[in-house]
């Protein structure tokens, strides 16, 4: 997800029992001049909502996290309440939400030492799972739908340096095939 889908996601967003997420709306920053800034929700960056499935640690995690929200307040896990939002249930500032994210990461290179963790921002996340798949065979258009590209061509566009060698092992599964 980007990182305002992330933030503007709702418990009613999430079926745990499914194993997946709905993303339906985006959260961002809007400065008007004179008035400071406010936090706007408005559709996903497509203004088309997706669906991403989810494995099963990752909704262990979000149980677990639900609980520990729960116990605080169960206001922070009703249908209505944001997922990631901060304990009085508004959304978290996206720019401080990756600055803490920045922080994490420095705090983390720091104690694991700086050669065992890449300095990573937190849309990385994002290529880093788009990469991975690539490079694993997940067709692209699964890909692209996972990350809500508008079309599967601007996946590949973005994602084109995962592909060099895979024409060699297309060559050599044809033969195969061939074979077979």
């Amino acid at each position: 997800m980007r990182r305002g889908e992330a933030l503007a996601l709702r418990w009613r967003d999430v079926d745990l029992d499914a194993g997946r997420v709905a993303v339906r709306r985006s959260v961002g920053v809007v400065k008007t001049k004179g008035a400071g800034e406010q936090l706007v929700e408005g559709p996903t960056k497509t203004g088309r909502s997706r669906v991403v499935d989810l494995d099963a640690r990752t909704v262990a995690a979000l149980r677990a996290y639900r609980a520990v929200r729960g116990g605080l307040t169960l206001d922070l896990v009703r249908d209505s309440a944001l997922v990631l939002g901060d304990l009085d249930g508004t959304y978290r500032h996206p720019e401080r939400f990756s600055r803490r994210f920045a922080v994490q990461v420095a705090q983390a290179r720091k104690a694991l030492g700086e050669d065992q963790l890449p300095k990573i921002r937190l849309h990385d996340l994002r290529h880093t799972h788009a990469t991975l798949l690539l490079a694993d065979g997940v067709p692209v258009k699964v890909v692209s739908e996972r990350l809500g590209h508008a079309s599967a061509t601007i996946t590949l566009t973005v994602y084109q340096h995962v592909h060099p060698g895979m024409g060699r092992q297309a060559a050599d599964r044809f033969a195969e095939l061939l074979r077979a």
